[in-house]
């Protein structure tokens, strides 16, 4: 398994992040070899939750961080080792038996419960975790003695808990880092003109003549860019992220932002208008009839996003659509006839 430098903890000699501190991204089973044994009062969680233990190599009392800051330590100045849970933790799965060795009764979880409103309170002696990382309790409400128990891992029995545990939680992954990628490569393109105003003048004399006293004239055209998430996105609500596109690539090159910004449960539409000016021809020729035809380029690109989204460990792949419907590229288009 990689390391991963998005997940990390750092520790504190003093509450509210003061006094000395370390960070750590990997295993430490004796805090004496870094000399910080026996002196952490506040941390700092990035990614993946970490788990520290009141002896060396993850003996004692065990207390649990998830991504975010606790200003002041459960038990301070206890602390004699750490790790961090390397675990899946996305899609949570334990079940709970009665006996142990698996046997009697049972009852699988996916969130975190209350087994006190149920008929499993103080009746659980072993386990088998499916996903993830779960903390049973002594007591309701986080409350009591803890033991940490993970996938991948047999617990036949559960130890000092047996017959004793009221509550049970998963243990959350920290914010998934997502990026994402325009396929250019997958893109599908409807280009299309629309003449949206026409302007005729004739001169049937023998000499030139002016054409119009506007020698220009004002349209407006626009620049529609929208993202639109796959029907069974894992991103959440208010999770957000962005993409370069620069340039359209299209028939008709479009200039849009640098980036355009993603965020699950708004809107992900955004439409820019702008003025065209149009240059008009001055003077018609003698004998003959000049049609100006002003033309709008529409270009309407579809293209496929591929987005990763990584979380802790593990990473997912899924797919998103960026469309850009463009308008702005107005242009004039002459026609002149001998009468």
């Amino acid at each position: 398994m990689a390391s991963n430098p998005v997940n990390k903890i750092f520790v504190y000699e003093n509450p509210d992040f003061q006094g000395v501190s370390r960070e750590f991204t990997e295993y430490c089973p004796d805090l004496r070899d870094v000399s910080f044994n026996d002196c952490i009062s506040s941390v700092k969680v990035i990614g993946q939750p970490w788990v520290l233990y009141e002896h060396p190599h993850c003996q004692g009392a065990q207390f649990y961080f998830e991504e975010g800051e606790c200003r002041s330590v459960e038990w301070h100045e206890v602390i004699s080792s750490l790790e961090q849970v390397k675990e899946d933790l996305t899609n949570p799965q334990i079940t709970l038996y009665e006996d142990q060795n698996y046997g009697g009764r049972s009852i699988t979880l996916n969130c975190e419960t209350n087994l006190m409103f149920g008929n499993f309170n103080d009746m659980i002696s072993s386990c088998r975790v499916d996903r993830g990382a779960w903390v049973l309790y002594e007591h309701p409400n986080r409350g009591g003695h803890s033991i940490l128990v993970r996938a991948g891992r047999e617990f036949p029995n559960i130890g000092w808990i047996d017959n004793q545990v009221s509550w049970a939680r998963p243990l959350k992954p920290g914010r998934p880092k997502i990026t994402a990628e325009l396929l250019w490569d997958k893109k599908e393109e409807n280009t299309k003109s629309v003449v949206i105003d026409s302007i005729c003048g004739v001169n049937r004399g023998k000499h030139e003549q002016t054409f119009s006293s506007e020698l220009s004239r004002e349209y407006e055209g626009s620049v529609t860019e929208s993202f639109n998430f796959s029907n069974a996105t894992q991103i959440s609500v208010g999770m957000s992220f962005g993409f370069d596109i620069g340039i359209v690539k299209s028939e008709v090159n479009v200039n849009v932002s640098n980036t355009f910004t993603v965020e699950k449960g708004t809107s992900n539409t955004k439409t820019e208008k702008k003025g065209v000016k149009i240059s008009i021809p001055a003077t018609i020729h003698p004998h003959t009839k000049l049609t100006v035809n002003v033309v709008r380029k529409e270009v309407d690109v579809k293209v496929p996003v591929k987005i990763t989204i990584q979380s802790g460990y593990s990473s997912s792949t899924e797919y998103g659509e960026y469309r850009c419907q463009a308008g702005n590229t107005i242009l004039a288009e002459y026609q002149e006839e001998d009468i």
